[in-house]
């Protein structure tokens, strides 16, 4: 048996409690996993609250890093004593599970446990915005909301590295500075300034061709309104509740502009895809280019708190919690 935080009906962070769960052997293809660090991410409290409709009762997480403890039949290239992580597998907030072994990532020397539960859902998730969902280039200039966020940071500081111009909103004093410290050529208080006028400003009128939006329902219009002509809205995530319905003749009243939807799980659906981009974000850690920090750490069974944390925008940067 293993110690987990599952919720039995879907609410607010009230419903997350500690059960005890069976953990087997792992069987053909699999390993098993004890946790050393999880990642909490605003997807868990989606599908938490109900946003996303799970099948319950369920084991509530999808990140994890921590180190092998046992392989099934036909796994290659892991053994007992490997460190190890995953993300988009839901259920990893546990002290140990049983996972497909095609699903993790061996980590490598230099990078710790803390650093890829903080930053393998993060980083994968800027990986593919910033070179597959809209391939950015040297010299452009771009809008990211949440800015100091976990994703955003990271964000900040891999455009940077690519000599892209990168506008932040955030909505505090606190962390629009922090956000400059973390590769943000400009940032813009959103409690304080308007958003949309200000990216005028920079761009001199001519406004940015991509805007990349994990805030949603607040931020949905203007997001709209700073983009160029065929620019492209990257709606990426729910901070702030979900768009409602979408009048699609607005995109050509604004501009002709494109909209998409995307998902961390199609980019990597393909191992060649997982691999390449965790192997791309290890690197870049590595470098010192992208610095991850685990700015809040909480106990599992304190994982309702990280919740009402995450959601009441309190937290900067990753947060994790230690079995």
């Amino acid at each position: 048996m293993a110690k987990a935080i599952r919720f039995h009906k879907q609410g607010g962070p009230e419903v997350l409690q500690l059960d005890d769960v069976p953990v087997g052997d792992p069987g053909a293809g699999q390993i098993r996993i004890r946790h050393t660090a999880i990642g909490v991410n605003f997807v868990d409290t989606y599908q938490r609250s109900g946003l996303y409709p799970m099948q319950l009762p369920m084991v509530a997480g999808n990140e994890g890093a921590g180190v092998v403890d046992a392989v099934g039949k036909g796994v290659k290239g892991l053994k007992a004593g490997d460190h190890v992580a995953y993300t988009g597998l839901p259920g990893s907030y546990c002290e140990a599970r049983v996972v497909p072994a095609d699903r993790v990532v061996k980590l490598p020397k230099g990078i710790s446990d803390e650093q890829a539960a903080s930053m393998l859902l993060k980083g994968l998730t800027v990986h593919y915005l910033i070179f597959s969902t809209y391939k950015v280039k040297k010299g452009e200039t771009v809008l990211w909301h949440a800015a100091a966020g976990g994703v955003g940071l990271i964000a900040g500081q891999w455009l940077k590295k690519l000599g892209v111009n990168a506008i932040g909103t955030v909505g505090s004093d606190e962390k629009a500075k922090l956000a400059r410290s973390h590769g943000y050529k400009h940032v813009v208080n959103y409690s304080t300034e308007n958003f949309v006028e200000k990216v005028k400003e920079i761009t001199k009128g001519k406004k940015v061709p991509v805007v990349y939006d994990p805030v949603g329902k607040s931020t949905w219009e203007g997001s709209l309104d700073a983009l160029q002509p065929c620019g492209l809205l990257v709606s990426f995530g729910n901070a702030s509740g979900p768009v409602g319905a979408v009048n699609l003749g607005v995109l050509s009243t604004k501009g002709s502009l494109y909209v998409t939807r995307p998902t961390l799980g199609t980019y990597i659906a393909a191992r060649k895809d997982l691999e390449k981009r965790a192997n791309d974000l290890f690197s870049v850690v590595k470098s010192g280019k992208v610095k991850i920090e685990t700015t809040a750490r909480y106990k599992l069974e304190e994982a309702a708190n990280a919740h009402r944390d995450l959601e009441g925008r309190k937290t900067t940067g990753s947060v994790i919690l230690i079995p």
